[in-house]
């Protein structure tokens, strides 16, 4: 390790304290996508300590906030951090434990928050000092778990706000607490799955339940239907491609003896190939379709939210070296990320980007996933999380 890349990481330790004591505050203060107005006011007066950072509110959203350290001219990179959470009640017993009931920071954004910010400070040390040459803007983004009534997230609302605009690179970064603290998941090209929702109403005529013969029955069309939907990835798509569909909810009927004339169904379609999206896009019409050989109707919508995330491999090199050169004992884990989704994927799809996950396990025996009420990370990540953050961002400027 260079001594420029010691004092790198020894300038991020030093930021250990105000690291652990923002993500707490932001885990003790969760906000739904779209509704944070307490989280934004807090990252916008953090990010005002900053010597000659310019902070930008509302743009493309009223919670979205951009930070801006430039020197004029040079190579422009952005770096964003999702900032809402979700509605899940924390059964975690810690002293930063959610204070909002039945909401919880329980995907990690209020540390990949606090990382970005303490990225901003570390920065912005280098530019006042005149050693980086360029743009670096922090897109601190509202909304990333969900998406409003017409259909977007906060990445979408931000591009279209030009907050990429003439930007050369975009990069992020996403907790993994199926991974230790010193693995890292680094990807090229697709790493996270095209999320895509589907509503169907499958419709017969009902009847009583003791003479199901006079009527049509919308739950006996619906098994055929879910035969095949479940079928579909393993039977109609290659076994090389990635491929998932899964119901959600099936809701119907009021009482035992009455056949009702509709089922309202939902499900979500995972992919990664744009091929292979639309194939189960059509395979699934098709089984829908079934129903109306059984006497019945069925009316299906399938709406796309996140496209699917495409590192960019040039970006990853500079991670991956960003990461060998200041923690050169860490493992690199080239692997896809999973089906899950991230609308991040609007971003990389706008300009060159990348995103990897970091490790952040707890060791304990406790069930702390994504998206469970035990969720919780080794707050260690954060100063490692800011380092290769930021050298990524001096490798780009460079």
């Amino acid at each position: 390790m260079s001594i420029e890349d010691q004092k790198l990481v020894q300038e991020a330790d030093k930021l250990k304290q105000n690291l652990v004591e923002w993500r707490r505050q932001l885990h003790m203060y969760p906000e739904l996508s779209f509704q944070e107005w307490k989280t934004s006011r807090y990252v916008a007066d953090l990010l005002r300590k900053v010597p000659g950072l310019i902070v930008e509110e509302g743009i493309g959203y009223p919670t979205a906030i951009v930070g801006t350290l430039t020197s004029g001219s040079g190579p422009k990179i952005a770096i964003r951090a999702d900032m809402d959470a979700l509605p899940i009640k924390e059964e975690n017993n810690t002293a930063y434990k959610s204070k909002h009931e039945g909401v919880m920071h329980a995907c990690g954004h209020d540390a990949h928050t606090a990382i970005c910010l303490g990225t901003a400070h570390l920065l912005g040390e280098y530019f006042s000092k005149g050693e980086l040459q360029g743009t670096v803007k922090f897109l601190f983004q509202p909304a990333e778990e969900k998406a409003d009534e017409e259909g977007l997230t906060g990445a979408p609302y931000m591009i279209m706000a030009g907050v990429l605009d003439e930007m050369d690179a975009v990069i992020a970064l996403h907790m993994s607490p199926e991974e230790s603290l010193g693995e890292v998941k680094v990807h090229d090209g697709y790493s996270m799955a095209n999320v895509d929702v589907f509503e169907a109403i499958v419709r017969g005529t009902g009847g009583h339940g003791a003479y199901p013969h006079l009527g049509t029955d919308p739950f006996w069309m619906l098994t055929s239907v879910l035969q095949v939907l479940y079928g579909i990835p393993s039977r109609r798509v290659s076994p090389l491609e990635s491929a998932v569909i899964s119901i959600g909810s099936i809701q119907s009927g009021s009482a035992s003896n009455v056949i009702p004339s509709q089922v309202n169904v939902k499900g979500t379609i995972r992919s990664y190939q744009p091929y292979v999206r639309e194939q189960l896009h059509d395979e699934v019409q098709k089984a829908f379709a079934l129903v109306d050989t059984l006497g019945g109707r069925a009316e299906i919508t399938i709406s796309s939210e996140d496209p699917a995330l495409k590192n960019d491999p040039k970006i990853n090199h500079l991670v991956r070296s960003a990461i060998n050169r200041l923690y050169p004992e860490f493992k690199i884990k080239n692997e896809p990320f999973g089906l899950g989704g991230e609308d991040f994927a609007h971003m990389t799809q706008h300009i060159p980007g990348a995103m990897f996950f970091l490790g952040c396990a707890v060791s304990d025996k406790e069930n702390r996933d994504l998206h469970t009420p035990c969720f919780d990370i080794d707050e260690n990540v954060l100063p490692v999380g800011t380092a290769i953050l930021s050298e990524t961002v001096r490798n780009f400027l460079s």
